[in-house]
């Protein structure tokens, strides 16, 4: 466990963009041959529209990672922060901890705020108009949403008081697991619902990307399932009900389009309808 924390804490940027590319092309590889729907559409055109989206989150995260360096760096030259603060333990804990709490802050706290604030919501839009989900759709986000997570991402390290190690660990996880539960692959079902009870597995999180309310506001996790059942906004719907894609912009074309996606922050609030759960079939 210490070679893997020492490995994180000074893990080059290439390896960084590996685990990336690696996780899409695994993913990408699965999802023909065990895929969840038989969608038809461009694989090469789509992954083109969300690779671009990817390309500009690491163009904003790059020059603001020092900040996220140096917020953990104060954290841990002036002992601040709930892992500091917590008696020593075994590194694997401190390793665990640090991991959940950041993903509930920097992921699950983020992902719920994005939902609520409108002119965030703008913003997260982007990522929930791909009418064709699958590995690629995990790095779908808009540049401004990237900042926006960015800022998070700091919040979190700065309560959690993370080391740089764990904060590395926690990404590398995210991005895989990101890449999991959004790609076109079709598990047992049992084991699909066992991992979700730990983890969010790919069916859990597919609801999430029903293109009405109330499930497009329900199962924001990305790591860990847990804050979704424990705060109440965990759903079921089953794989046949899925529709992706959202209400408020229902245009195929538009939502293929990098220009018109990038102009979608920037237009009038729509306010989406919501749908009689009695009515879903819900599990």
């Amino acid at each position: 466990m210490e070679a893997i924390y020492n490995y994180f804490e000074t893990i080059p940027p290439a390896h960084r963009s590996i685990i990336l590319v690696s996780g899409i092309a695994f993913f990408w590889i699965l999802e023909y041959i065990i895929p969840l729907f038989q969608l038809k559409y461009s694989k090469l055109r789509h992954a083109g529209i969300n690779i671009f989206f990817t390309l500009t989150t690491i163009l904003v995260n790059f020059p603001l990672a020092f900040l996220l360096l140096k917020t953990s760096d104060w954290t841990i030259a002036n002992n601040f922060g709930i892992l500091q603060w917590l008696p020593v333990m075994p590194l694997w804990l401190k390793i665990l901890l640090g991991v959940m709490m950041l993903d509930f802050l920097s992921a699950w706290l983020a992902h719920w705020v994005e939902h609520k604030v409108k002119v965030l919501w703008g913003f997260h839009l982007i990522h929930h108009t791909d009418h064709e989900v699958d590995t690629t759709t995990a790095n779908r986000h808009h540049p401004g949403e990237s900042v926006v997570r960015f800022i998070f991402t700091c919040f979190g390290t700065f309560v959690v008081g993370a080391p740089i190690a764990i904060i590395m660990i926690y990404q590398a996880l995210s991005v895989i697991l990101s890449q999991f539960n959004h790609a076109n692959i079709s598990l047992p079902k049992k084991v699909d619902e066992v991992l979700s009870w730990v983890i969010v597995s790919p069916d859990m999180h597919k609801v999430h990307h029903h293109y009405k309310l109330p499930y497009t506001d329900s199962n924001y996790g990305n790591i860990f399932s847990i804050w979704d059942r424990l705060l109440g906004t965990f759903m079921k719907l089953p794989n046949s009900e899925i529709v992706y894609g959202v209400d408020t912009y229902p245009n195929e074309k538009e939502n293929s389009d990098i220009g018109a996606l990038l102009k979608i922050p920037f237009k009038p609030y729509k306010s989406p309808e919501k749908m009689d759960v009695k009515s879903t079939g819900q599990l």
